[in-house]
């Protein structure tokens, strides 16, 4: 089964299950992005940005160091508590094999803290490296960075029983518009994906097609 057909099931369960007002904030949100006529993201062919950040054990972790060994499929996404982000990094851990075997590793990285990013490794078991942006600075590099409209906080906070700066040990509801990157080793981005709606993801068999064109 496709990535997206398995969270259009999630995006129906989310609807059967979550309170009408934080679906509807929620969706609005989605509408508003998609219609708000910014190009959101980095575009193909230009220069990535580099960024230092701490992997799951604590390690710093330099993008243009890695991009040093090879091309790297860069992944922003929500936080371990978004079951869509579960979902894909799932199904991007299936596929990791046949990136790797294509030269390129895989980093993934959220504004989640440093002990949520650990717990999240260990229990997804992901052989990839995943990394804390706590604060947004990579995310807000590779303009993909927004924060949350009070009204949303609102609703997640007493609806959702989320408190997104909370859990990302921050005082700033901040998140990324989920994106995939795919940078060569000349530091050129590739390609880019990046969708408003958190609900859809770059499919894996997609992200593998494009690496093979590097």
């Amino acid at each position: 089964m496709r990535l997206n057909e398995i969270l259009e099931a999630a995006k129906e369960r989310f609807k059967g299950k979550a309170h009408m007002e934080a679906q509807l904030e929620i969706f609005r949100l989605i509408r508003e992005q998609q219609h708000s006529g910014k190009k959101y993201g980095l575009q193909e062919g230009e220069a990535a940005k580099d960024f230092t950040l701490n992997n799951a054990e604590g390690e710093p972790i330099s993008l243009f160091e890695q991009l040093a060994k090879g091309p790297v499929v860069l992944n922003f996404y929500r936080g371990g508590w978004c079951p869509f982000c579960n979902l894909q990094l799932r199904a991007y851990q299936d596929i990791l094999p046949e990136i790797e075997e294509l030269g390129a590793q895989l980093i993934a990285l959220s504004p989640q803290s440093p002990e949520h990013t650990l717990s999240q490794k260990e229990i997804e078991e992901l052989r990839f490296q995943v990394l804390s942006d706590t604060n947004g600075q990579a995310a807000e590099l590779y303009d993909v960075l927004f924060e949350l409209p009070l009204r949303l906080q609102e609703v997640m906070t007493h609806h959702l029983n989320m408190d997104v700066a909370e859990y990302n040990r921050t005082d700033r509801w901040i998140l990324p518009i989920p994106s995939t990157f795919i940078i060569d080793r000349s530091r050129t981005i590739r390609s880019a994906y990046v969708n408003p709606d958190f609900m859809q993801r770059l499919e894996p068999r997609e992200l593998l097609e494009r690496l093979s064109k590097l």
